[in-house]
């Protein structure tokens, strides 16, 4: 069985070449990118917290591990609803945020694996957020490097972008280059999980889950269409110029 970054590799040099990818739901059956997701997870303070089970990193194995995969070729695997809590926002508000089981952390990390080295050398390079090695630091590094005759920007967000991101829209823009149904399937049932609050289950009717690590990238999948279109129809066709009159 190919190690780690055999893997991650081979998906990683498919996508600047415009080619779709498949078999991601076989890779699910490797155990070495759960080792790889693991090494990246414990050090988190947040893996010792525990969502509606009450299982967390301190009770991983090599067993825990085997009984993912198994379930994943069984086609039995079936993610728990995430536990809501909230946390307060600088502006008195409060933020929800969904605590996934250790379980299907540990396997939403895998899958991130797996779509971060498929879709990153696929994304516009302006586009710094949630993304590995990328953030507001760098963006500010770039401003100050190469923008330099700026006088003024333009600040703007999309509010609740995680929440109210269209799970149709999303899945059709994945399917383009995903040719791997049982691997999109899991996704979806993700996306339907739902959530516990106060001992009650709710259903999720559109968005990505708060705190799940599957949602920077699933949400930077659909702000690519954005960030593209901006980047090679909006600023050009705004940036002409006025024609001089004569």
């Amino acid at each position: 069985m190919r190690n780690a970054e055999t893997v991650l590799h081979i998906i990683r040099n498919r996508g600047p070449r415009g080619l779709p990818v498949g078999d991601l739901y076989r890779q699910l059956y490797n155990p070495h990118l759960y080792l790889r997701a693991y090494a990246k997870l414990y050090p988190n303070q947040g893996a010792m917290t525990p969502g509606v089970t009450p299982e967390t990193v301190d009770g991983m194995s090599l067993r825990k591990i085997e009984t993912i995969i198994e379930a994943l070729r069984l086609e039995r695997y079936r993610w728990t609803p995430v536990r809501r809590t909230y946390i307060p926002k600088k502006s008195g508000k409060q933020r929800p945020l969904g605590v996934p089981s250790w379980s299907d952390k540990l396997l939403q990390e895998v899958m991130c694996s797996l779509l971060e080295a498929y879709y990153e050398p696929q994304f516009s390079s302006y586009s710094p957020g949630f993304r590995p090695g990328r953030g507001c630091h760098t963006a500010l590094e770039e401003m100050g490097r190469r923008w330099k005759g700026m006088k003024w920007f333009i600040e703007g967000a999309i509010c609740a972008f995680f929440d109210r991101i269209d799970k149709r829209v999303l899945l059709k823009i994945r399917q383009e280059k995903i040719h791997d149904n049982r691997f999109l399937r899991l996704v979806r049932h993700l996306l339907d999980a739902g959530y516990m609050e106060k001992g009650t289950l709710r259903p999720t009717y559109s968005g990505v889950p708060q705190g799940s690590g599957l949602s920077p990238i699933l949400s930077n999948i659909v702000l690519d269409r954005l960030d593209k279109y901006v980047e090679q129809t909006l600023i050009p066709a705004s940036t002409r110029g006025l024609r001089r009159k004569t």
